[in-house]
């Protein structure tokens, strides 16, 4: 172990730069780890190097360019930046054990800041695991890191913000043949329309503005839109060749030569369930997350979570709750005064709530279908170890109650994703299933290597103690 560091930055995208920017600029030592190998998190992927391609910049817009300038300033500080870096471990006591290339280091930090953001609704729908079939998310890194845009057919089903900013994308990068199928509830619009006086608060205007200009562009390029689209199969021997769908009374089917699923995103919850946070069910963003306190501090002392992995907020939102997360470390290491923390944090409070105003209005409109949440016996559900729907259900009738049994019933969750596909859809099945809430029915108990590490990587850093 090598020294003790003020706070240690897990996750450099929106949240993580922000944060570790203001902590180190703010006099505290600062470390910034992240497992690719430069700053952006997934929103802003790559944002630096494509700042000097203006024809990719002109696809991927002004709100991704805006990044720049966030990464920037983190590289401005003094704040350590180690990229291509797993935290693989993180224990209570804020030790986090890192790897990066091929060795092992054991890191002590006195607060410790998880930007570890979000991770895709996992969509398990007939035919979800075929070639051939992708998350829109995915997609939309392939453009960011190398500019690969899709060849073919090209068939987008879900619904979210991110479905419609990606179909745009996809329009200006050259994709010609594009098919929508937007899966969200037309029955979702009157609830949501609760929401709407607070939406047009703060910025919230500007995110409603910005979708419905997404929305006009795609309908004057004549984009075909399925909507209110339910019971989604996807067809395929050896690959995928076509979707069949459900729209008012007609079942519809198109042919394709590649599907990416979207049913928006969930705070990637393996990092703060590993070291023991406390968590707790969201009914209107149908997800787990963090039980925190108005500054980002979870439920162990020390331990904050900034950005969408404390709950979903957006790009700009997440980055003021790593301001957040930021002055109560300051405050707590003497850094700062009370006074200046105050004046600071309604500064910082103010911004935030100024960009949550949509959040409400969104949740409920892009609320996935049950059939999304809980599927049909056919569809599998834990892709590693190929577990249907239908095995699960028979293991509650023999008793199974929670998702940690299901392990020892079927291996449920045992493979290489370490449950992070098929967690969400178990808990919300033998949820169903048993009539609990989802908090009474638990979630899988997450232990480390969090990634991937090798019996001689740990015997090195075993030689070098």
């Amino acid at each position: 172990m090598r020294g003790q560091w003020d706070a240690v930055v897990i996750g450099a995208g929106p949240a993580g730069m922000m944060a570790a920017a203001t902590l180190s600029e703010g006099g505290a030592r600062t470390l910034v780890l992240d497992e690719q190998p430069a700053p952006g998190g997934q929103i802003y992927r790559a944002v630096e190097r494509n700042t000097d391609n203006a024809s990719l910049s002109a696809v991927l817009g002004s709100d991704y360019a805006g990044g720049a300038a966030l990464a920037a300033r983190m590289r401005a500080s003094a704040a350590e930046l180690r990229f291509n870096t797993s935290a693989w471990r993180i224990d209570a006591d804020r030790t986090v054990w890192t790897k990066a290339d091929g060795k092992i280091e054991r890191l002590q930090a006195r607060t410790l800041v998880i930007a570890s953001g979000a991770m895709e609704r996992p969509v398990p729908v007939p035919g979800w695991t075929l070639p051939g079939v992708m998350t829109v998310g995915a997609l939309q890194i392939m453009l960011k890191d190398a500019g690969l845009r899709p060849c073919g057919r090209l068939v987008l089903a879900g619904c979210g913000p991110l479905f419609y900013l990606f179909a745009a994308q996809c329009l200006e990068a050259g994709v010609s043949d594009l098919v929508l199928l937007d899966t969200a509830k037309r029955a979702n619009l009157i609830p949501a329309l609760r929401h709407l006086p607070k939406a047009v608060c703060g910025h919230g205007s500007g995110y409603l503005w910005k979708g419905l200009r997404l929305m006009a562009a795609l309908r004057r390029r004549g984009v075909k839109i399925h909507r209110g689209v339910s019971n989604t199969r996807i067809e395929g021997a050896e690959r995928a060749v076509a979707v069949s769908f459900q729209t008012g009374k007609r079942t519809l089917r198109v042919e394709l030569d590649l599907i990416a699923l979207h049913e928006g995103v969930i705070p990637s919850q393996q990092a703060a369930r590993s070291i023991g946070c406390d968590h707790r069910w969201d009914e209107e963003q149908q997800c787990f997350r963090p039980v925190l306190d108005p500054m980002g501090e979870s439920s162990i002392p020390g331990i904050f979570i900034a950005g969408d992995g404390g709950g979903i907020v957006g790009a700009v939102a997440s980055a003021h709750t790593g301001a957040l997360c930021a002055l109560a470390i300051l405050r707590r290491l003497g850094k700062i005064t009370d006074t200046e923390f105050a004046r600071r944090e309604v500064v910082a409070r103010q911004v935030l709530d100024a960009h949550l105003t949509i959040r409400p209005f969104l949740d409920r409109l892009y609320r996935p279908r049950d059939e999304v949440l809980v599927p049909a016996d056919e569809v599998v559900v834990c892709r590693c170890e190929a577990i249907r729907a239908g095995a699960i259900r028979d293991v509650v009738r023999q008793g199974c109650l929670g998702p940690n049994q299901t392990k020892a019933f079927l291996r449920c969750g045992m493979g290489p994703c370490q449950g992070r596909m098929c967690g969400p859809t178990v808990n919300a099945i033998l949820a169903r299933e048993t009539g609990q809430t989802p908090d009474a029915t638990g979630y899988y108990r997450i232990r480390p290597p969090l990634k991937p590490v090798t019996v001689g990587e740990l015997a090195s850093q075993h030689e070098e103690d």
